[in-house]
């Protein structure tokens, strides 16, 4: 009994989702498979970061966050006084207040992962420094 009730869901979920390809009857149109001429949307690195966009932090809490949490040994950054080799420059790269809380929040490469050392508040404020100070 349930395989036939679940058979028949499935054919009626199936039988939707083809009747919502084509035209219906009577509806003037022909029973060709509906088509688009949009392009998909393009892919970039900032469009594929699992940190969700979040309201902006507080610069100055993320200059006090910036030297707090070591930031200042890998990267340069002039507006905090930093002047490290190991990561990119910040001036250089000015990146996106997003780009910032994902890389801070996941890490990449060399840098580490800050998720389970700074608040979400702090991860937000640093970017707002970072984005805000590199001019972006």
């Amino acid at each position: 009994m349930f395989r036939l009730a679940l058979g028949a869901a499935l054919a009626l979920a199936v039988g939707l989702a083809l009747a919502g390809c084509y035209d219906t009857p009577g509806s003037g149109g022909s029973a060709q498979p509906a088509v688009t001429t949009e392009a998909p949307p393009a892919t970039t690195e900032q469009a594929t970061t699992t940190a969700p966009e979040q309201p902006g932090g507080d610069a100055e809490a993320g200059k006090a966050v910036f030297a707090s949490a070591g930031c200042t040994a890998c990267h340069t950054l002039a507006a905090a006084g930093a002047a490290g080799t190991v990561g990119p420059s910040l001036d250089e790269t000015k990146p996106s207040a997003d780009l910032v809380v994902d890389r801070v929040t996941n890490g990449k490469g060399a840098m580490p992962a800050f998720a389970g050392q700074l608040s979400e508040q702090q991860i937000l404020d640093v970017a707002a420094f970072v984005s805000q100070s590199a001019g972006q």
